[in-house]
């Protein structure tokens, strides 16, 4: 009886599992293909091509821990090898005050991260071959009567944001290895089209950030190029 069971058990899991490994196969038969890895298409490596990547220095604390949060996700599961770019951020960080009591204090701190990148070639005349933006938010319940609870979660959630962005960043960049779209061609005619930008902050509750498509009709944010945005 206690080895029927455990056929049966087995048998039962392996039924399970199945579906899962034959998974892959019907994606990729579906037209799917991961972002990260080697790509039929135009062979592309793009886990190759982000150790090839120098993160320039990032001026302050939270800029160090963007460098190393972006040397972290770009070197995967190997060392890394800079030689062939150079990837340059310039980030930014705010603080803002919300949920403010009669006496004058706030219940809470929100923190918005925004950085712009560029990636350019390593060469006697660097060549810039793509950038962007990207922008996210975090915040903390503020302790006043706790100063150094007070510190370490202003500090625990700029590490956040700081690593935030860095996984988005090496996104976009992954997303340019993947697609190298080219600079765009100007549309003599036809109307502009807006579309959501999920990670940018609104003015407001009654406004959408919006980015502007491309000069090609492609909005920026689908091929890791930089391009203008309209709140």
């Amino acid at each position: 009886m206690v080895h029927s069971r455990f056929f049966l058990r087995s048998a039962r899991l392996a039924l399970a599992i199945t579906p899962l490994v034959a998974l892959p196969v019907v994606l990729s038969g579906c037209g799917f293909q991961p972002l990260y890895g080697e790509s039929g298409k135009n062979n592309v490596d793009v886990n190759a091509e982000l150790k090839d990547i120098y993160v320039a220095n990032i001026p302050e604390r939270t800029g160090q821990q963007l460098r190393l949060a972006l040397q972290q996700q770009m070197s995967a599961d190997g060392p890394e090898d800079p030689h062939k770019y150079t990837l340059i951020v310039m980030p930014s960080f705010n603080a803002e005050a919300i949920d403010i009591h009669s006496d004058n204090t706030s219940g809470r701190t929100r923190i918005t991260g925004h950085a712009h990148w560029q990636l350019l070639t390593v060469a006697q005349n660097p060549k810039l071959l793509a950038q962007g933006d990207t922008t996210t938010m975090d915040g903390y319940t503020n302790t006043y009567e706790q100063y150094f609870a007070q510190t370490l979660n202003n500090e625990t959630a700029m590490g956040r944001v700081a690593q935030t962005l860095g996984e988005q960043i090496t996104q976009q960049v992954s997303t340019w290895f993947r697609t190298q779209a080219a600079p765009a061609v100007s549309r003599d005619q036809g109307p502009k089209a807006f579309y959501p930008i999920p990670t940018a902050m609104p003015e407001s509750d009654k406004e959408v950030p919006m980015e502007q498509e491309g000069a090609d009709a492609i909005p920026d944010m689908a091929t890791g190029r930089g391009g203008p945005s309209q709140y």
